[in-house]
């Protein structure tokens, strides 16, 4: 049997000639702290098994693909059981992509080297994942479905008409071997195309993570641009009753002034009490209320969240992407009420009205992220689990 055991301690066995130790390492390795690498262990494991399984002697013409199959089964192995220099750090794209595209050759090299027995045997799995990741007018996967119509596999895309002689073992056998060459070439392709599918599920997860990291600076910029100087931008309004009129910030208010009476030289300016009751936390305590509400509306989401089985933690990246633009959408809605761009609601009375609508306006985050969610749940879609047809008819 091929050596496809891991190297431990910087050693691994020794091989004969022939590239062979007469033996099947029985570790399948691990732990490791991911799931996609635990499932890469298992799969490597399993089919290192089949290989010695199918070919007990490791002999004959196709012994090259045999050590193919361990060197990517091995290439597999050391992708999962990396060890992350920075753990906080997302999974690595290039690790998950390793690990995938070598288990995918290992299992194509194995459909190669397997006697028609075994072939034959996988075909039904064959047509689900040909059919999961191919389109309908991809002509590898017509005449995969051709094949497997030849070799009485049932379709039910496409269903028999009339009763048809069912081919006896020995012509599926004979068929198996005249046209290996294209099941192979068709089950590669569908791994080949559910590996691309998962490129976009990564690659739209580096979008929205860089999106929230500048969300975040910018979340944060403000509330430092506050902390430095709380009249650059204030978050206080000057609600005016029966002539008089007081100056209501988020942390806090001025005195009653008595603007009913003529102006004088001992009248305040309301722009200076404005400048004096402004606080340095007051666009702070905005954003933090615009994030409370964001964190509550992101908790709410979870209900509509089905989950994936992809290893790039799409959901949690939409998650934490509504936590600043919740911050950020307070503090412009504040903007927005004291521009008097909201008829009506421009003169806010107390403190505790000011922090009342930035916790609506940082809830209302919904809206904008609303869309980002919609196109997640496209792009999840569009990796075509065992739970695909189940979605599209719900």
């Amino acid at each position: 049997m091929t050596d496809t055991t891991i190297r431990v301690n910087g050693k691994r066995p020794s091989l004969d000639a022939g590239g062979h130790d007469g033996h099947v390492d029985d570790q399948v390795g691990g732990p490791v702290s991911t799931a996609w690498g635990e499932g890469t262990l298992t799969r490597a494991k399993e089919l290192e098994s089949l290989l010695a399984w199918l070919r007990p002697d490791g002999g004959g013409d196709k012994d090259h693909l045999a050590k193919a199959i361990a060197q990517h089964l091995e290439a597999a192995r050391q992708a999962a059981s990396h060890k992350k220099q920075r753990p906080w750090r997302p999974v690595s794209g290039s690790l998950v992509e390793r690990a995938i595209s070598n288990l995918d050759a290992a299992e194509a090299d194995l459909l190669q080297v397997a006697p028609p027995e075994y072939v034959l045997g996988q075909i039904s799995s064959s047509l689900n994942h040909v059919q999961r990741h191919l389109d309908r007018l991809d002509p590898r996967r017509q005449e995969f479905e051709r094949l497997a119509r030849r070799l009485g596999v049932a379709d039910p895309d496409h269903p028999r008409l009339g009763k048809v002689e069912e081919p006896t073992r020995a012509d599926k056998l004979a068929t198996v071997a005249e046209e290996r060459g294209k099941i192979v070439s068709a089950v590669r392709a569908a791994s080949s195309a559910a590996l691309r599918e998962q490129l976009r599920v990564r690659s739209f997860r580096n979008v929205l993570i860089a999106t929230t990291v500048a969300m975040t600076l910018l979340a944060i910029g403000v509330a430092v641009m506050g902390l430095l100087n709380p009249s650059r931008i204030p978050m206080c309004f000057q609600p005016e009753k029966s002539g008089q009129t007081v100056v209501v910030c988020p942390t806090g208010q001025s005195a009653v002034m008595d603007t009913g009476q003529q102006a004088g030289p001992a009248q305040p300016d309301v722009d200076d009490v404005v400048k004096q009751t402004a606080r340095p936390w007051d666009v702070f305590t905005v954003e933090a209320v615009g994030l409370v509400a964001a964190a509550v509306a992101a908790a709410a989401a979870i209900r509509g969240i089905r989950g994936s089985s992809e290893p790039y933690g799409l959901p949690v990246a939409l998650a934490a992407l509504k936590l600043p633009t919740g911050a950020v959408t307070a503090f412009l809605g504040m903007v927005l009420m004291r521009g008097q761009f909201v008829p009506g609601l421009s003169a806010l009375d107390t403190p505790a009205q000011i922090l009342a609508w930035a916790l609506v306006f940082g809830y209302g985050q919904q809206l904008f992220t609303r869309l980002v969610d919609q196109q997640a749940h496209t792009v999840l879609g569009s990796v075509r689990g065992a739970d695909k047809r189940d979605a599209a008819s719900s």
